[in-house]
Formats: C-alpha cells, structure tokens, sequence
C-alpha cells in the first residue's frame, strides 16, 4: 500500500509535458505576419501601383488620340480616304490599342455629331480647387443635364466647387506647327501675320505657334499649314490665364487636383481642362502627371 502511495505521489509531483507550451507558441506564430506574407503584400502593392501608372498613361494617349482624331475631322473632314492626316492617326490609334468605337465617336465629335448621328451641345464648367487654383472645362454631350450631374459628383469627391471663375481667363486661337530644321523662322513669321495670326513665336521643340483670334483659328491654320507644307500638331480655342499662374506647393493640393484631372479624363463628354497653375515646390513627378491632363 504503502508502495502504491509513493507512487501515486511522485507521479502527481513529476514536472507537466511541455506539449502544451509548444502548441501556444506554434499559434503565437500562426497569428503573426510572416516575411514571407510581408513581401507577397508589398509586391501586390508595387504591382497594383505599376497598373495603376500604366492605366493612366494609357488614358493620356487616347485622350492625345481622341484630340487628333476630332481635329483633323474638323479640318479636313470625316472620311479618311480624303483625309490622309486623319487616316494617319487612324492608323496609329489602332496600332495603340484604341478601341474602334472611341475612335468613331473621336470623329463623328469634329464633326460636332455623337457616333449615333445626334447633335452635340457645348457646356463650360468653372471650377475652384483648394489653393486657389481656377479650372475651366470644356463639355460636348447629348445631354447637357446629365453631363453637369455627373461632373458635379466627380468635383465635389475631390475637393473642388462649381463657381464662375472665367474672368481669370481669356480666350485665344492658339495653333502649333511642326517645326522642320531647315525652317526660315523670319519668313515663316510674315506669312503668318499675313495670313491673319496677330503673333508668331517658337517653342522648345522647336514647332512653331500662332496666336490668333479665336474666330479665325482654324482658317489661319489651314492657310499656314499648306503654306509651309507642315502638320498641324494643334489648333484650339483655348483658355489663357490673365494674371500670373498659381503655385503648386502644397502637396496634398497637387493630389486632390491630379485625382480630378484623371476622373475627368475619363468622361468621354470632356473635351479640354485648362487650369492657372504652374509648378512649384511639388514633385517633378506629380507635376508631370497633371501637366500631361492639362490643355495649357
């Protein structure tokens, strides 16, 4: 008995299994966020912002395409048999990856019809961002009151506020021509004072630009651009500030100003986005970004 006692005694005081204690740590790990699992996020996260980049870049050039594609419509006409410069853009556009359906709506808009044959109608939108800075958007829509709708919501997500702000701008014929090495600037100059432009200048591509007045922009175009033999890269009526551009300095601003700018270029009823704005202390970056969405 006694002998049963003693062993009944040294079992009860003999140390626990430690099982238990490596079961609690195998669950402290399994809880935990491994390297493994940090990395997978973080190559997600690269990925997902890689897309995100190419997206955008992807929707700069259609909207490029999209410009071309209207304003050599309105220039030189809608078919591009008789067009070569439009069948030119065509051809790349397509090249590009642009969808058929956006290139047909591209044209049918120069000719100031949607892709069904419908008349289009102009709208102005003026909106006002944080740190002052002024935008004013051109519209063309088959329907002027639901385009402000959805233009109102996309605004108000980003900060901004529908308030006339035009009397910070002014409108200008602005055109630019591709410039050639061998191009006599002097000469080019007088011809496009005669042809009406009230002022010639040279950018840093080299390309020549003419300001006129807005109604007769594309008449001057088309008489410069069989002048001197040379494409038309661009010929607008656009917005130009009047007093000096806002800053960009604030980088939260740039943000909230970039996010509009890229859901506005989604709107296919969005024609161009003017802005008073310039860089200043924000990233060369971000800078580029808004830059490319903008019509300045």
């Amino acid at each position: 008995m006694s002998t049963y006692l003693s062993s009944i005694s040294s079992r009860s005081l003999a140390p626990r299994s430690t099982a238990p204690t490596v079961i609690c740590a195998l669950c402290r790990r399994s809880l935990s966020s491994s390297l493994l699992l940090r990395s997978g996020h973080n190559r997600w996260s690269k990925i997902r912002h890689k897309k995100g980049a190419a997206d955008a870049k992807k929707n700069t050039q259609n909207s490029n395409f999209s410009k071309n594609l209207t304003l050599y419509s309105k220039l030189f006409g809608s078919d591009p048999r008789l067009n070569s410069r439009l069948a030119t853009v065509i051809a790349v556009a397509k090249k590009a990856g642009m969808p058929k359906a956006n290139i047909d709506i591209a044209i049918a808009r120069g000719q100031g019809k949607s892709s069904s044959g419908a008349g289009l109608e102009s709208l102005t939108v003026e909106i006002m961002m944080p740190s002052s800075v002024a935008m004013v958007v051109e519209v063309e829509t088959e329907n002027k009151l639901r385009a402000l709708q959805d233009l109102r919501g996309i605004i108000r997500k980003c900060g901004g506020t529908i308030t006339p702000i035009a009397y910070l701008f002014t409108r200008l014929g602005r055109i630019v021509l591709k410039g050639k090495s061998d191009d006599d600037f002097d000469g080019i100059m007088m011809q496009a004072l005669e042809a009406g432009a009230e002022d010639v200048e040279q950018d840093e591509n080299g390309d020549v630009v003419l300001w006129t007045q807005p109604n007769t922009t594309h008449q001057v175009a088309q008489a410069m651009s069989e002048a001197i033999s040379a494409e038309i890269l661009d010929s607008d009526i656009i917005w130009s500030p009047v007093a000096d551009k806002v800053k960009l300095d604030r980088s939260t601003a740039a943000a909230s100003i970039n996010s509009l700018l890229a859901a506005l270029r989604n709107e296919s009823d969005v024609q161009a986005i003017y802005a008073n704005v310039e860089r200043g202390t924000v990233s060369e970056e971000l800078w580029e970004t808004i830059e490319d969405n903008l019509d300045m």
